[in-house]
């Protein structure tokens, strides 16, 4: 089968003239380019489909580079290709033939629908009229998801080799959470897997600028991090990893998926954000490691 980005890229390096720091943005949910294969596949609309993208977390995010730092980003959609999952993560259920048994089948990510090739959009909608085929799962994976995954791999190991430390943002967005027993609801969740994928210094760093903004921040509840932040998060040998969720509410209109006023203010929060990672002594949380 021929790969749906055979005459496109499917994602893109935006790399600084030279990195000032050791820090690495992804943006995986934020792709908006459908392949016409893929639509003729689905039964839903071109509007219900996108309910599931991080929609324009890349460009808030977008002069990331312009500072210092390298920015991965998606082009394919989360509702095609979810690279924030393990690399076969597949519900049986979605496929015409048997998955070989070295497939993980049983995750709660699975079960929800949303495995590395999702069954449903938001609200439970699925997304397919027919089965799919595992040459087209294959495609998707090993044509896309493994040079994906290669790629921001190779960002964060020459991170790491030149400055002695790599912190992974991991840039996502979140529908509007609802309010429940008089709790303050979070603007913003940070996932660092309950402490385990980064140094509470730069948590503490990324939580003080969105506070600063005026935004309320949670952490690891309801989003504690997932297969990044989880595969590429390992304070011990140097490398950090911080998953950011921010409510789209702030930026844009979740129904119609248009930009609202809040976009530019919260792309100069973004902005200072990254700044801030520029300025903050991050090289320090290596030494200790180093003199052991």
């Amino acid at each position: 089968m021929h790969s749906d980005f055979e005459d496109r890229p499917a994602f893109e390096t935006i790399r600084p003239r030279r990195q000032l720091a050791p820090v690495v943005l992804n943006s995986p949910h934020s792709g908006s380019d459908y392949p016409e294969r893929f639509l003729k596949l689905s039964r839903l609309n071109s509007h219900t489909i996108r309910q599931s993208e991080d929609a324009y977390i890349d460009e808030i995010f977008s002069r990331a580079p312009r500072m210092g730092v390298p920015l991965l980003r998606a082009r394919f959609p989360r509702a095609y290709l979810d690279v924030n999952r393990e690399p076969y993560e597949l519900d049986p259920r979605m496929f015409r033939e048997a998955l070989p048994e070295h497939y993980n089948t049983t995750s709660p990510r699975i079960a929800a629908g949303l495995g590395t090739i999702a069954r449903i959009v938001s609200e439970n909608r699925p997304i397919y009229r027919d089965l799919l085929s595992l040459e087209d799962a294959a495609m998707r994976i090993e044509g896309i998801y493994k040079p994906y995954h290669r790629a921001l791999q190779g960002l964060l190991s020459d991170t790491l080799s030149r400055f002695g430390i790599a912190v992974l943002i991991d840039c996502h967005s979140m529908p509007r959470l609802s309010r429940s027993n008089d709790r303050s609801v979070p603007d913003v969740v940070l996932g660092d897997r309950y402490g385990a994928s980064c140094a509470p210094a730069i948590v503490d760093l990324v939580e003080n600028i969105f506070v600063g903004a005026g935004l309320r921040v949670a952490r690891n509840r309801p989003y504690a991090g997932g297969h990044a932040t989880r595969t590429y998060g390992r304070p011990r040998y140097g490398a950090h990893a911080l998953q950011i969720e921010i409510s789209r509410h702030l930026y844009m209109n979740e129904a119609t998926l248009e930009k609202n006023e809040g976009f530019a203010a919260l792309s100069q929060v973004a902005s200072r954000l990254v700044a801030a990672l520029i300025d903050f002594d991050a090289v320090s949380l290596a030494q200790p490691q180093a003199a052991e």
